[in-house]
């Protein structure tokens, strides 16, 4: 391996590319070599949807062909997704942070992880088969608040896909699990709260920010150190 690992920031399958970008790009400035793959593309064809959103990120990763090995780094939904990343890639992954981000749940549908009363909502939101952008999933002014500038809120938006109800009645593939020596988890918002607490149950460390689910967006700094510390710390790395 050259140097530090690579950092591979995956990005919810609910939202864009985008919400990593700022971060990316104050990694980058500080010597990190990252990655941000794309999974607009993924939700275009037909599931199963899993190992089409793995293949995305492990096609990304395998074309850089950096030489190193790399950290994955899931926001959101994207949690759930980085085992199968892990057992798709050829390259080495030798840590994962989860950030604001639902955790592993091989086999289970993300139908089966989330509270009964928003699994019936979405099912009322659905139109032939899916779902309206996530921003039209919340009560007017909700995505205003987390994001008061309107053109970043609007670069935000027109990414947002049009998800296929079938994906949350997909059950996750059963891939190895994370090792607990080498994860950590970040926790931005309150909605997080139990899977920061399972997490720190596991062994993992666990790191709380004050802030709320899109600050990798619009605390670009304040994540970036965030990560830095966990990508740094011996958990991760095994420096030291």
């Amino acid at each position: 391996m050259r140097g530090r690992p690579a950092l591979v920031l995956v990005h919810s399958p609910l939202v864009g590319a985008l919400t990593w970008q700022p971060v990316a790009k104050v990694l980058h400035a500080r010597g990190h070599v990252t990655i941000v793959p794309s999974l607009a593309k993924v939700f275009g064809g037909t599931g199963p949807y899993y190992p089409r959103l793995a293949a995305a990120v492990a096609k990304e990763i395998d074309r850089h062909k950096s030489g190193r090995q790399i950290v994955l780094v899931g926001h959101s939904g994207a949690g759930a997704l980085l085992p199968a990343i892990t057992s798709t890639t050829t390259t080495t992954v030798v840590g994962t942070i989860f950030v604001d981000a639902l955790l592993p749940h091989p086999g289970l549908r993300w139908f089966d992880t989330a509270p009964v009363e928003l699994r019936e909502h979405l099912c009322e939101l659905a139109l032939d088969g899916r779902l309206p952008p996530w921003n039209g999933w919340f009560p007017p002014g909700t995505v205003e608040a987390l994001l008061p500038d309107p053109h970043l809120r609007a670069r935000f938006c027109a990414e947002l896909p049009n998800v296929p109800l079938a994906y949350f009645e997909e059950p996750a593939p059963a891939h190895p699990g994370p090792t607990p020596s080498r994860s950590a988890y970040l926790q931005l918002s309150d909605a997080y709260e139990a899977e920061a607490l399972q997490a720190k149950r596991e062994g993992w460390r666990v790191s709380h920010r004050t802030a709320h689910h899109l600050t990798i967006l619009t605390e670009p700094q304040e994540i970036s150190a965030a990560l830095e510390e966990l990508i740094d710390g011996r958990a991760l790395t095994g420096s030291g």
